[in-house]
């Protein structure tokens, strides 16, 4: 079982930045590919981006292409996501998920481990 937990979620004034942190647990015995995901108040979770397990591959939604960064630590177990020029509607919980296989995540249907979700909040 493959648990994760997030962090750097805050408010922010729109047009800042913030990065977030997704740590996989520690007795983890491979590299998986992992996402992130957000799910704004009222409406359904939203597919981010994701990392392949090498970091040499990266995906983005239309929605963050140019302004948010996802990579991964040499390890593989920690996942960030650099968010950059944040605005109002960026407001969300986010949440990191790990698969067994790339794909899902790339299609951005869901994941087979998930986080607890870390709170982001931008003003205007």
């Amino acid at each position: 079982q493959v648990q994760l937990v997030e962090s750097g979620g805050g408010l922010v004034q729109a047009g800042g930045s913030l990065r977030l942190s997704c740590a996989a647990s520690a007795r983890i015995s491979r590299v998986y590919p992992m996402a992130w995901f957000r799910q704004p108040p009222g409406k359904e979770r939203e597919w981010l981006a994701t990392i392949d397990e090498s970091a040499v591959y990266t995906f983005y939604s239309d929605s963050v292409k140019g302004r948010f960064t996802i990579s991964r630590d040499n390890a593989g177990t920690t996942v960030y996501l650099q968010m950059n020029s944040l605005k109002p509607d960026d407001t969300a919980i986010y949440y990191c998920a790990a698969a067994e296989l790339l794909q899902p995540l790339v299609a951005g249907t869901g994941g087979d481990y998930w986080g607890q979700g870390t709170q982001v909040t931008v003003s205007s």
